[in-house]
C-alpha cells in the first residue's frame, strides 16, 4: 500500500480498541455489556506487559534442521526488505523455519506430514545442543528482548521456550501475549503455506481468509459467547427433557405422598417449588395427615411401659392392702373418732351461742369446758389414727401416679383405637381394686397392641421408602440441575443480546474490512500479473464462520470473459493471488509484528511477475520488515534492475553443516572485492596477473551490464521473456555490453563508441584487457591495484550513466 492509498477507518484502528469503542456506545442494558466486556478481556492467565510493535534484530540456530553449529543472522530491526539467498540446501529455510518454530513450537509446513519426513529436524552433526534464539526490538523498549527456544528431547514438542525482556524479567514463552496474535496475524509465510490457501476446501480457504481479515479477536469473543450460551442452553434442555421420565416415575408412586408432593412443586407455574424439592430430598418430615404420616406416627407410637406399670399396680395393690389392714382396726375407729369430734367443735365454734347439742338436744353440754375436752381428746385421738391415715394417703397417691401413666398422645393410629380408649378409660377408674386389674390388663393388651402396629408399619414404611429411595436421587439430581438452568435463564438471555450485537457487528466490520482487503488484493494482483490476461474483479465470502456452507468467492474475468479463477490460472498465477490474498494482512493496524517472514515465494513465478513481487514487497517493506528468504536469484536481480533499496544477506553451507551468513553488496561490488583480494596476494604468479585478474574483473563488467540491460528493459516496458533469452545468448563480454547500452545483442561495432560517449577513451582499453584475460596471450597489467581500481571506476560510470537517464 503506497501513502497515496489510506485504509479506512475501521482498519486503520486496532481492532480490540475499535470493539471496545462500539461498545460502550451500544444500546445495551448494563449486565450485557458486562458480559461482553468480560469476554472481551478473556479468562487466560497473566500475561507479560502490553508490547509496542516488534521487530526482528537477529537469529541464532544450532542443531536445528540443516544448521550445524551456531550460525547467525544479523538483520536491521525497521522496515524494509532484506533478502536471504543462497542455494538449494545452503540452510536459509532452516533459518526461516528456525524463526517460525521459535515463537510457534511447529512448522506449517510439517502439517499434515508423515512422521518420518517430520522426525529428522534435529541436524545430524551437531546432536548435542539444539536451541534457537531471536533477539527481538518492540517499540517502547531500550534494551533487547530475547525468545529462546531449547530442545531436550527427540520430539520436535519436547522443547521449552522462554521470553526474557528488559524490565520485565524471563517468564515461560505460553504466558506472553501474543498466542492468538499468532493465529490472526501469522507472520510467517512458505511456499506450503502459498499451496494451502488457494488449494484447500472452500470452508478452509474461507477461514483463511477470514483469519487474514483478522476478525479473531471478535470471533474468540463470540465463542466464549458461544460456549456459555451452550452452557446455559444445555442445562435448561437436560432439565427439561428429564422432566417427562422423571414424573412417570412419580405418578408410579402416587400412594406414597412425597411423590405426590414433588409432582405438586415439579408443576408449580412459573418455575418448580425448589423449597418443597429440596426438603423432600433432605428427607424432612412432611406437614400432612395422609397414609404415611400415619405410618410414621405408628412407628413412633409409644405404648405403655409395662415395667412402669407393673410398678405402679403393685404400689397401688400394697397400698390396698395396708389400706384394709388398718380400715377395722381401732386406729380406724380413733380416726373416724377424731374426725366427728372435729366436726362437732368445728359446727360449735362456728355457732358459739348455740346452748344445746345439734345431734341429741341437750342442753348445757356445749360449753367451754366441753370444747377444751373436746380439743384434748382430738389430739389424742387423731396420735392414735396416725397410722390409719398414713395407710389412706399413701392409697390416695397410689392411685393417682398409675392413672399419670396414662397419658393421651397427639395421633393414635386406627388399629389402635380400641385398645387405647380402653387404656386410657383407667384415668376414670376410682375404685383401687378396680384400677390396678384394668390398669395391669389393658396395659399388656395395649402394649402388644402397639408391638404389632408399630412392626406393621416399619415394614411398609421400609418398602416405601425403598422405592423412594430409588427415586429421590433421580429427584435430587434433576433438582440440582432444574435450579441451576432456572436461575440461569435470565444471563442466557443476556448471553444471547450480547452474541447478536457481537454478529451485528462482526458482519459489519467483515464487509467493510473485506472492501478494503479486496482494494489492496487487487492493487498488489495488478503488480502480480504483469503479461497475464486475468483480471481479478472482486473477492468476497459467503457464509459465516459458523456456517455448514461457507467459502471463498473470486471473481475473475479472462479477456473480459467471467472464469473460475482457480480453473484458469497457473501454478505461478495461483501463487501470486495467493500473496494477494495474505501480504494485505500484514499491513493491518492490529498486529502487534512488524515484521513477516517469507520463504521462497518466487517458484512457479515467471520474470514478469517476479519485477512486480518486488514493488510489492518494497512497498510493504515501506511500513513492515520483510525478510524474504530464497534461492532464486531472479528476485534480487528485480530489486537491483528496478532501483528499489534492499538488503541482501548470502548463505553458504560448509562441510559439517556449517552455515555461515555474509551480507552481499551487490554482485559488481563482490566481484571487485574479490579481485582486489586476489591482488593483494603475495608473489602473485605471471600467468594469475594475465589471465586470473582479468577474468574477475571482467565478471565485475559483465554484472555491470546485465544489470544496466535489466534496468533499460524495466523502464521501456518489453518482455521478461526476451530479455530472458538475450542474457541467456550473450556469452560474449561485448554482447553484453551492446545488451546494455542499445538492448540488441547484434550491435557489438557501436559498444566502443558508445563507452567512449559514456565513460571516457581509457574505457575501451580496459575493457580490451578484460577481454584479452581470456585469451592465451592474456592481458599485460603493470599494476594489478591501479587496474583494480579502473575496472571499479568503469563499472560505477556504466551503472551511473544508466541510472542518470
Amino acid at each position: 500500500m503506497t501513502s497515496s492509498e489510506q485504509p479506512t477507518p475501521d482498519t486503520s484502528v486496532p481492532l480490540a480498541d475499535l470493539v471496545e469503542a462500539r461498545l460502550a456506545e451500544a444500546d445495551l442494558g448494563e449486565p450485557v455489556k458486562a458480559l461482553l466486556a468480560g469476554a472481551l478481556g478473556g479468562t487466560g492467565t497473566q500475561k507479560t506487559s502490553p508490547m509496542g510493535r516488534i521487530y526482528l534484530d537477529s537469529v541464532s540456530v544450532e542443531g536445528f534442521r540443516g544448521i550445524g553449529p551456531r550460525a547467525w543472522l544479523k538483520l536491521t530491526p525497521r522496515p524494509g526488505v532484506t533478502l536471504v539467498v543462497g542455494r538449494n540446501g545452503s540452510g536459509k529455510s532452516s533459518i526461516a523455519e528456525a524463526v517460525e518454530t521459535a515463537f510457534t513450537g511447529t512448522n506449517m509446513r510439517w502439517l499434515g506430514q508423515d512422521a518420518t519426513r517430520t522426525s529428522n529436524w534435529r541436524n545430524l552433526h551437531e546432536s548435542s545442543k539444539t536451541e534457537v534464539e531471536v533477539k527481538l526490538a518492540i517499540e517502547g523498549d531500550t534494551g533487547r528482548s530475547t525468545l529462546t527456544r531449547t530442545w531436550t528431547g527427540n520430539d520436535i514438542g519436547d522443547c521449552a521456550g522462554t521470553f526474557r525482556r528488559p524490565g520485565h524479567g524471563t517468564v515461560p514463552l505460553d504466558q506472553v501475549d501474543w498466542k492468538q496474535a499468532l493465529t490472526d496475524y501469522r507472520p510467517f509465510l512458505s511456499y506450503v503455506d502459498l499451496g494451502r490457501m488457494i488449494s484447500g476446501k472452500p470452508a478452509q480457504m474461507y477461514d483463511s481468509i477470514a483469519t487474514i481479515l483478522g476478525l479473531g479477536h471478535i470471533s474468540a469473543v463470540d465463542s466464549r459467547l458461544g460456549q456459555q450460551e451452550k452452557a446455559l442452553s444445555d442445562a435448561v434442555k437436560a432439565a427439561k427433557n428429564e422432566v417427562p421420565e422423571l414424573k412417570d416415575a412419580l405418578y408410579a408412586l402416587q400412594d406414597d405422598e412425597r411423590a405426590v408432593q414433588a409432582l405438586v412443586a415439579i408443576e408449580t407455574k412459573g418455575r418448580p417449588d425448589f423449597k418443597a424439592l429440596e426438603g423432600l430430598v433432605a428427607g424432612l418430615p412432611a406437614a400432612d395427615d395422609g397414609l404415611l404420616a400415619e405410618l410414621r406416627a405408628a412407628v413412633d407410637m409409644q405404648g405403655p411401659d409395662l415395667e412402669e406399670v407393673g410398678d405402679a399396680v403393685d404400689r397401688l395393690r400394697e397400698a390396698l392392702a395396708g389400706f384394709e389392714d388398718v380400715r377395722l382396726t381401732g386406729a380406724e375407729d380413733a380416726l373416724q373418732r377424731a374426725d366427728l369430734l372435729d366436726r362437732a367443735l368445728a359446727h360449735n365454734n362456728r355457732h358459739p351461742d348455740e346452748e344445746s347439742c345439734p345431734v341429741c338436744g341437750t342442753e348445757q353440754v356445749l360449753d367451754v369446758a366441753w370444747a377444751a375436752g373436746a380439743s384434748a381428746q382430738i389430739a389424742m385421738l387423731r396420735q392414735e389414727a396416725k397410722a390409719a391415715e398414713d395407710a389412706r394417703s399413701e392409697l390416695r397417691s397410689a392411685a393417682r401416679a398409675a392413672q399419670n401413666l396414662v397419658q393421651t398422645p397427639q395421633r393414635v393410629p386406627a388399629a389402635l383405637a380400641d385398645p387405647w380408649s380402653a387404656w386410657l378409660a383407667c384415668r376414670t377408674v376410682s375404685d383401687p381394686n378396680e384400677l390396678a386389674q384394668r390398669l395391669h390388663d389393658t396395659a399388656l393388651t395395649l402394649a402388644d397392641a402397639c408391638a404389632a402396629v408399630k412392626d406393621n408399619a416399619a415394614r411398609e414404611l421400609e418398602k416405601r421408602d425403598e422405592r423412594w429411595r430409588q427415586l429421590v436421587t433421580r429427584l435430587a439430581s434433576w433438582t440440582e440441575k432444574a435450579r441451576a438452568a432456572a436461575e440461569g435463564e435470565p444471563r442466557l438471555g443476556h448471553v444471547r443480546k450480547a452474541r447478536a450485537w457481537v454478529k451485528a457487528l462482526t458482519a459489519e466490520l467483515r464487509e467493510k474490512r473485506m472492501e478494503g482487503f479486496t482494494g489492496h488484493s487487487q492493487r498488489i494482483w495488478e503488480k502480480l500479473r504483469q503479461e497475464s490476461d486475468i483480471d481479478l474483479q472482486s473477492v468476497s465470502l459467503q457464509g459465516s464462520e459458523k456456517a455448514t456452507v461457507r467459502k471463498l468467492v473470486m471473481d475473475v474475468t479472462v479477456d473480459g470473459e467471467e472464469a473460475s479463477a482457480l480453473s484458469v490460472m497457473s501454478q505461478g498465477e495461483q501463487h501470486s493471488l495467493a500473496l494477494s490474498l495474505f501480504l494485505p494482512r500484514a499491513a493491518t493496524a492490529d498486529s502487534p509484528f512488524g515484521f513477516i517472514v517469507i520463504d521462497d515465494p518466487v517458484q512457479s513465478m515467471d520474470p514478469a511477475k517476479v519485477n512486480g513481487l518486488a514493488q510489492v514487497l518494497h512497498e510493504l517493506g515501506e511500513h513492515r520488515q520483510v525478510v524474504v528468504f530464497t534461492h532464486d536469484t531472479r528476485l534480487q536481480r528485480a530489486f537491483t534492475t528496478q532501483e528499489l533499496p534492499v538488503t541482501v544477506f548470502e548463505v553458504e553451507r560448509g562441510k559439517s553443516s556449517k552455515v555461515n551468513v555474509k551480507a552481499v553488496n551487490d554482485p559488481v561490488r563482490q566481484a571487485i572485492e574479490d579481485a582486489r583480494a586476489f591482488a593483494s596476494t603475495k608473489n602473485l604468479p605471471e600467468a594469475a596477473r594475465t589471465h586470473v585478474l582479468p577474468s574477475l574483473c571482467r565478471i565485475a563488467l559483465e554484472n555491470a551490464f546485465v544489470e544496466v540491460a535489466w534496468i533499460q528493459h524495466h523502464r521501456s516496458g518489453a518482455s521478461e521473456h526476451e530479455l530472458q533469452s538475450a542474457v541467456a545468448d550473450a556469452d560474449k563480454l561485448m554482447e553484453m555490453a551492446a545488451l546494455a547500452f542499445f538492448g540488441d545483442i547484434g550491435r557489438t561495432g557501436d559498444v566502443y563508441r558508445e563507452l567512449r560517449t559514456r565513460c571516457g577513451p581509457r574505457s575501451v582499453d580496459l575493457l580490451k584487457q578484460c577481454q584479452s584475460g581470456a585469451h592465451a596471450t592474456g592481458a599485460r597489467i603493470a599494476d594489478p591495484h591501479r587496474f583494480v581500481d579502473e575496472i571499479e571506476d568503469l563499472a560505477r560510470k556504466v551503472r551511473k550513466a544508466e541510472v542518470a537517464k
